[in-house]
């Protein structure tokens, strides 16, 4: 598999002319063009974002591929294995290459990476109405506009500021994704929380360790960072919140109950380290477990 360290290298991997900046970049691919790229699989010190509506092929990434249903809006972080095969288009389609390091000294160094769409799966790819791809094509051309002319002292803040309103739209948009598919976030929460039940039901958590985010989202199809961005969008609380709000609740119950001793209810629901279980009790409840518990004995 084939690592790209600047997109230069990528570029010339596939064929295309030589970048006029090497640290960021833009393809725009027509119906008319196959916009070809690498088949084989590769990673990247580099981002991308790419706009595309499919007639054929298939685009991987994450542990999922995106088929030719729908246009899409994809998000591409560095180091993430990727592969497009035979991508054919029915309208213009865009890609956007960022190099990690044109953030530099500037806030989307950091910024950039608590967009949680960085981290979704393909199939959870962002759905644009056409007036969200207006607004997108339009960001697009202010960009390739100013890459064009002739670079000062302004053009990296400006192009980043272009880029910013990118990220920031979609991720506007894809709250609007949420709202709109609310029958499947809805769907989505319902069967988080009955696994969750399973797992106390049929004591899958006795000398086992805690669901994660990561274990609920496998078993849901999701990534976790969009199974968390929808559950926060659908219930206020990420998946991490509703675990633990969950396990309390449990706990809750059990410490009631004059035979279950607080290490003993740690146990029972995967707790390894009790003084973990002890923080995390007083954390959400504001009393101990052993506080809590007295006051019942009593």
């Amino acid at each position: 598999m084939n690592h790209f360290k600047t997109i230069s290298e990528y570029y010339r991997h596939n064929g295309f002319s030589s970048p006029e900046n090497p640290l960021i970049s833009f393809v725009q691919c027509t119906k008319v063009d196959t916009c070809s790229l690498s088949r084989e699989k590769f990673t990247g010190d580099f981002y991308m974002i790419m706009f595309k509506k499919m007639k054929s092929g298939v685009i991987v990434y994450g542990r999922t591929k995106y088929d030719h249903d729908n246009g899409s809006l994809a998000f591409i972080k560095p180091h993430q294995v990727m592969q497009m095969d035979n991508i054919e288009l029915e309208e213009d389609g865009f890609i956007i290459f960022v190099h990690e390091d044109y953030f530099n000294g500037h806030h989307l160094h950091s910024e950039i990476k608590k967009y949680g769409f960085f981290d979704y799966e393909a199939n959870e790819a962002l759905h644009l109405s056409p007036r969200e791809e207006e607004i997108m094509w339009d960001l697009f051309y202010k960009m390739t506009g100013e890459n064009s002319n002739n670079q000062d002292e302004y053009t990296r803040e400006i192009m980043l500021t272009h880029l910013d309103s990118i990220l920031k739209y979609s991720q506007r948009f894809y709250k609007r994704q949420f709202i709109n598919r609310t029958q499947l976030s809805g769907t989505t929460v319902s069967k988080f929380n009955n696994l969750l039940s399973s797992y106390f039901d049929n004591g899958k958590l006795i000398g086992k360790a805690l669901p994660t985010v990561k274990s609920m989202a496998e078993k849901l199809n999701t990534s976790s960072r969009y199974l968390s961005d929808l559950l926060k969008q659908e219930t206020g609380k990420t998946a991490m919140e509703l675990i633990h709000i969950y396990l309390i609740g449990e706990a809750k119950n059990m410490l009631q109950a004059a035979q279950f001793s607080v290490s003993e209810t740690a146990y029972t629901l995967g707790f390894e380290n009790p003084p973990y279980f002890t923080r995390l009790f007083k954390k959400e409840v504001g009393l101990t477990p052993g506080e809590f518990r007295k006051q019942f004995l009593n």
